[in-house]
C-alpha cells in the first residue's frame, strides 16, 4: 500500500529499485518527490541524480548512469519514466532497448543507487517475463484511486501532527470531492489557519473550504429530490450568477442522478459497495454518497428525473427555449 511506502522512506528504509505504476499521477509525483527529500542532500542533487525518458533513451544508456560510482554522498537516485516496454501498446518511440540488460540488473542491484521506474499506464502487460521480473523483485506502489479507508488514511497523513476528527474528514470528501490535488490545497490551507497546537473541526472545514462544482449540483440534486425547491433555486441561481455554463450544470445533475440510479440497481441485485465502485470506475466514496441519498427513492421516480434531463437538454441544444429559463423550468416540473 502507497502509505506503507512512504512510511518507510520517511525512515530512510530504501530499496534499491522502485515501480511506480498506474494512473493517479498525484501519487507517482509525491513518491517520487519523498524519496528526492529523503535519498539525496541538496547540495547532492547536481551530481546524484538523474532522469531518462524510455521513449528517448535506450535503457541500457539509464543503467550505465546508475552504475555509476556516486561523486559525493552515498547514493545515486535515477528516475526512468515511460518504460513502455512493459505494457502491450504498440511503441510510440524507435527507441531501441535491451531488456535483458535490465532483467541482469534486477537479479544483482548495485548497492549505492536506488532506480525508480514511473509507469503512468492504467495496465501493464503481465504476460512479459521483465513484468514480472519487476513485480517480483521491485517495492510496487499502484497508483490507483484510494479506496474509502485508504483515504482517509491519506488525509490523516498530509496533515502531518495536527489532529482532524473523523467528521471532518468525511464532510471534507464530500465538499471538496476526492482529487488528491484539491484535497492537498485544502489540507494545507486548513493546517495553517489551525496552527500546531489546535485540531481540524467540521466546523473549521465548513467555514474554509469551497465547495466544487460537483458537490454544489450535487447538494441541488439531493434538495431536488428532497423537494426542497427554494433552497434548490437558490443554488442554481448562484451558480448562474457564477457564470456556470446552464449546458455543464445540467450535463453534472443528469451524471448525478445515472449514478444514483445505477447504484440503487447494482445494490438491489446485491453488489458490494467495492464492487459498485469498480464496475461503474467511480470512486468508493461517491458511490457511499450515492447509496446514502437512494435510499428513500423508487428507482422509476429516478428513471423519470432522467428523461425529464433528456428533455431539457434537447430542447437547449437545438434553441428551442432560452437555457437559464430552460433550467428552472425543469426544476419546477420535478417538483
Amino acid at each position: 500500500m502507497v502509505l506503507d511506502v512512504w512510511k518507510s522512506i520517511k525512515k530512510g528504509q530504501f530499496a534499491p529499485v522502485y515501480l511506480l505504476f498506474g494512473t493517479e499521477a498525484y501519487l507517482i509525483n509525491e513518491t517520487k518527490q519523498l524519496l528526492i527529500e529523503n535519498v539525496l542532500h541538496e547540495d547532492e542533487m547536481d551530481f546524484n541524480f538523474s532522469q531518462f525518458d524510455l521513449e528517448e533513451t535506450p535503457v541500457e544508456t539509464a543503467l550505465e548512469d546508475v552504475e555509476t560510482l556516486p561523486f559525493i554522498g552515498e547514493r545515486r537516485l535515477v528516475f526512468m519514466q515511460n518504460p513502455f516496454f512493459l505494457t502491450a501498446e504498440k511503441a510510440k518511440s524507435r527507441v531501441e532497448h535491451n531488456v535483458k540488460r535490465l532483467e541482469a540488473y534486477l537479479a544483482d542491484p548495485v548497492p549505492y543507487s536506488i532506480v525508480v521506474l514511473t509507469a503512468p499506464y492504467e495496465k501493464l502487460d503481465e504476460r512479459k517475463k521483465i513484468t514480472k521480473e519487476l513485480k517480483r523483485k521491485a517495492v510496487l506502489v499502484e497508483a490507483k484511486k484510494l479506496g474509502d479507508h485508504e483515504l482517509k488514511g491519506w488525509v490523516r497523513e498530509r496533515v502531518g501532527s495536527v489532529r482532524i476528527d473523523e467528521q471532518a474528514i468525511e464532510l471534507l470528501l464530500e465538499l471538496a470531492g476526492t482529487n488528491l490535488m484539491m484535497l492537498t490545497n485544502e489540507l494545507d490551507k486548513m493546517v495553517l489557519y489551525v496552527e500546531a497546537d489546535e485540531h481540524i473541526t467540521a466546523e473549521i472545514v465548513e467555514k474554509l473550504v469551497a465547495k466544487s462544482l460537483e458537490q454544489n449540483i450535487f447538494t441541488l440534486v439531493d434538495h431536488v429530490l428532497q423537494r426542497k425547491m427554494e433552497s434548490a433555486m437558490t443554488i442554481l441561481h448562484d451558480l448562474l450568477r457564477q457564470n456556470e455554463e446552464p449546458i455543464k450544470i445540467l450535463s453534472v445533475m443528469a451524471g448525478q442522478v445515472r449514478l444514483m440510479y445505477q447504484v440503487k440497481e447494482l445494490s438491489r441485485q446485491g453488489y458490494s459497495q467495492q464492487k459498485i465502485a469498480g464496475h461503474l470506475k467511480v470512486h468508493p466514496f461517491r458511490v457511499k454518497l450515492a447509496l446514502e441519498k437512494t435510499g428513500k427513492f423508487q428507482e422509476r421516480e429516478l428513471l423519470s428525473i432522467m428523461n425529464d434531463l433528456a428533455e431539457a437538454d434537447y430542447k437547449m441544444k437545438t434553441g428551442q427555449a432560452e437555457k437559464a429559463i430552460t433550467l428552472e423550468l425543469l426544476l419546477l416540473k420535478i417538483r
